[in-house]
């Protein structure tokens, strides 16, 4: 492919790592033929860290050879991150924090802000008290390091081999599966003032925990909109990004790398995402 044309308010990044996200393989298999439009050929990925190589007219935020960061969705599904070069709008794009190498930060964005987003819309706050579902995913991490922050008591589903991780997280955590609702009353006989899904398929066990004007939300239950919860989906928004750069700044945020891939091994990233059991962010590194 030519390298990407740079418009007025765009930054062209050299991608240094791009973070693998579920929705990358979800896209290639059609999942999201109905809400947006794709153009081929498809260059996958919309998560970004690289290094400023051009600007566009009136980018005065950024110059050349900056270290940056993007959540770097587009309109429309065609030219993504998982390439030597990528053209973002400059709003997307933060600076990237000296406390996150280029793995992690390649891997922040849109599981960071996913997470970010999620606990906004909660309200999330230090009175809380949180339910996570898939509290050691890659969404699920974040929002467990973002909502202690907040000064909220989180309590996590996980696997029992990540039991340990969890609570060096600050969480309380609890095996998923059958029985998921009694073991959560057993730490929480009251209910749980909030929950945020990001695993899918627990509406019945969420509703059945929440305390009386608890609130919840899912990013993979578009349902929960008709039992009062958020149906999440993150935009991009580089001050939005900056928020999280500064909890990694000072040591609030840990962004966890579990491999990185080349460019010519992208299916066998898909493929261990899409096994659901990894712990930690899969990068590409063209």
């Amino acid at each position: 492919m030519p390298d990407p044309r740079v418009g007025p308010g765009q930054v062209l990044i050299e991608v240094w790592a791009a973070g693998v996200n579920p929705v990358d393989w979800k896209v290639m298999a059609g999942g999201l033929d109905g809400m947006m439009e794709a153009i081929f050929p498809v260059i996958p990925g919309w998560d970004v860290a690289g290094v400023v190589r051009a600007v566009g007219p009136d980018t005065p935020e950024f110059a050349i050879g900056d270290e940056v960061m993007s959540y770097a969705r587009k309109d429309v599904v065609r030219a993504g991150t998982f390439a030597e070069y990528v053209a973002v709008s400059a709003w997307s794009v933060a600076h990237k924090p000296p406390a996150l190498d280029w793995r992690q930060a390649g891997g922040l964005p849109l599981a960071g802000m996913t997470a970010q987003r999620t606990l906004e819309r909660l309200e999330i706050g230090p009175r809380d008290l949180l339910l996570i579902h898939g509290a050691s995913g890659g969404v699920g991490d974040l929002a467990v390091q973002i909502a202690r922050d907040r000064g909220a008591t989180v309590i996590g589903t996980a696997s029992e081999r990540n039991h340990a991780y969890l609570r060096e997280r600050g969480a309380e955590p609890v095996a998923y599966g059958d029985g998921l609702v009694e073991r959560v009353r057993e730490v929480a006989p009251g209910g749980v003032t909030a929950v945020a899904d990001f695993a899918g398929g627990q509406l019945d066990a969420t509703l059945e925990l929440l305390a009386p004007g608890g609130r919840h939300a899912s990013v993979a239950d578009p349902s929960v909109e008709q039992h009062g919860g958020h149906w999440v989906w993150v935009r991009p928004d580089g001050a939005k990004l900056a928020e999280l750069a500064g909890m990694a700044e000072r040591e609030a945020l840990i962004v966890d790398v579990a491999g990185a891939y080349k460019l010519d091994e992208v299916g066998a990233a898909f493929d261990a995402s899409r096994e659901g059991h990894t712990r930690g962010k899969l990068i590409i590194e063209p």
